[in-house]
Parts: C-alpha cells; structure tokens; sequence
C-alpha cells in the first residue's frame, strides 16, 4: 500500500522530479561512485597493481596523521579557525542582510552586485589582492602605518597576525554570499506579521528581534548544521595562497589539508591521502549527526532531519 501511495505521489509531482533528474544524476556519479575508492585508504597503493591488487595494511595509512609531530597544532587550527569564520561569517551575513532589507529597492542591486563579486573570485586572484596590501616594501598597510610614524611591519613573517587576517579575507569574500541567502529568507517571510506589529507599535529593532531572528532561525540552524560537517576539513586555498605558503607562519596559518599537501607533494603516497580525507569526512559525519541529534533535543522543528 506505501509503494503505491508513493508511485501516485511520485506521479502527481513528475515534472519536478524530472527537474531534479539532472542534479540526481550527478551526485549519483560524482559522489556515491567514487565512494568505491575509499578502500584505498586501507591499501598500500600501487599503481601497477590497481586498487584490487594492492596490498591491504588496515589502519596502518592513519598513522601518517596522528603520529605527526605537528598533529595538535594542524588539528586546533582547523577546528579553531572554522569555528571562527562559522559565528563572524553568521553574525555579519545576518546584519547586512537585515540592513539591506532597509534600504531603498533602487540602490539593491548596486550594494548585492558589489558584495557577491568577491565570492566569484579565486584563491589566486585574492591572494594578489592581499599582498597588495601585505607587501612589506610596498604594500597599502605598511604604506599607512609609515605615513602615521609606525615601524613597517612584515606580515609574512609574523604568525601572530595571521588569524585576524584570515579571518578577514574569509569574511571579505564569504559574506556577500551568506547575506543573500539571509536576504532571501527575509524575503519569505509574512508581511503581514510586521505589519501587525507596526500597528503595536513596534520600532525597527523590536522587528528584527521578534519578527525577523526568530523567522530566520530554522535557516541560520540548517546552515550551522552544514558547516560543522566541515570542521575538520580547512579552506585550502585560502591557508595555502593567502599566506604564500610561508614557513615562518605555520604555527598560526597550516591545518590539516596545508599540511597533508605538503608532505605528500615530497612522499606521493594516495593512500595516506585517502586515509586522511576517510577520516575527515568521518568526523564530519558524526560531527553533522550529533549537531542534528542536539537540535532536535532543543527543537524538532529547526532540525535538519
């Protein structure tokens, strides 16, 4: 009886599950495919005996990682910093979005067009734009602290500076984005509930506290959900080409990913590669069920599933 009523609702609705046939599909081959190869991370890799043939070593491939001097250190930088841009990066994109609720319909696209741009850029492209800033000879910041009688500073050189710059660039380039996906939930909802409270009385603060955050909540809830999957899987561009891969820096700008690349660009072993992204995405899983799990204890409705 549930088959059927599922074939009828499948049915009634065909058009829209044709639309979604496509992307189907490609999750399909692009991403369940390919989960064949995890079996690599459990193998000692050989080219010219393909994934059946090789050796098989068990747990052997993770020892690269956690028996790595520098594991605490990759580890806390990549838990600290997406934890980081996770809340700046929500707390920021909720403001401007709710700011560009307030201004006039004709400067929109204006303010959307030029907060998105950066988004669209690539790793490469803002790292130039940041050593433009960066540069000790002759670089924007050095530029004003010597114009205001301060010493020249070398920023690819002092880890100290670095988390606050990172967590700069990844806003400057993530927060347009955030703020339209805000913007649009804004969008969705009842104009009528903010009409009923402007007849209270209500100011515009008093809207956004009690109309607007707790109308958005269950999308701020699902894309917090989605992020701490990846919070044990870093921005590698963004550690890799923002730094310039600097070694005088590592103890505040490498993580997981950083590190992993460079010691399998000198080693080439696929295997200890696939060890540490089986065990990222691991981690991610637990991470997204147990974020899941926690929310639906506090509110079954903001849950993700």
């Amino acid at each position: 009886m549930k088959r059927i009523k599922s074939f009828r609702r499948i049915g009634r609705h065909m058009e829209l599950f044709t639309l979604s046939l496509p992307a189907a599909i490609y999750i399909f081959v692009m991403a369940y495919i390919p989960m064949f190869g995890v079996v690599v991370a459990f193998k000692n890799y050989k080219y010219d005996k393909g994934i059946l043939g090789s050796e098989w070593v068990g747990f052997k491939n993770f020892e690269f990682l956690f028996k790595s001097e520098t594991a605490f250190r990759i580890t806390r930088n990549t838990v600290l910093y997406n934890i980081g841009y996770m809340a700046l990066t929500t707390i920021c994109a909720l403001a401007v979005a709710i700011l560009l609720n307030e201004i006039a319909k004709k400067w929109l696209k204006i303010y959307q067009t030029a907060m998105i741009l950066p988004f669209f850029l690539s790793w490469v492209v803002m790292s130039y734009i940041t050593l433009a800033f960066l540069d000790h000879q002759s670089g924007f910041m050095n530029g004003w602290l010597s114009a205001f009688g301060f010493e020249k500073i070398k920023w690819y050189f002092e880890p100290e500076y670095w988390p606050f710059i990172l967590n700069a660039v990844h806003l400057w380039k993530a927060i347009g984005f955030s703020a339209l996906v805000y913007y649009a939930g804004i969008l969705g909802i009842d104009g009528e509930l903010y009409e009923a409270a402007r007849i209270d009385g209500a100011k515009r603060f008093q809207l956004v506290k009690h109309i607007t955050l707790p109308q958005l909540t269950p999308l701020i809830v699902i894309l917090l959900i989605l992020s701490i999957g990846n919070m044990f899987r870093g921005d590698f561009g963004l550690h890799f080409f923002i730094p310039n891969n600097s070694g005088m820096i590592y103890p505040t700008t490498d993580i997981i990913d950083t590190y992993i690349y460079r010691a399998l660009s000198e080693v080439g072993d696929i295997s200890m590669a696939s060890a540490v992204g089986l065990y990222q995405s691991f981690v991610g899983f637990v991470l997204v069920i147990a974020a899941n799990f926690t929310v639906r204890k506090i509110n079954e409705e903001n849950s993700l599933f």
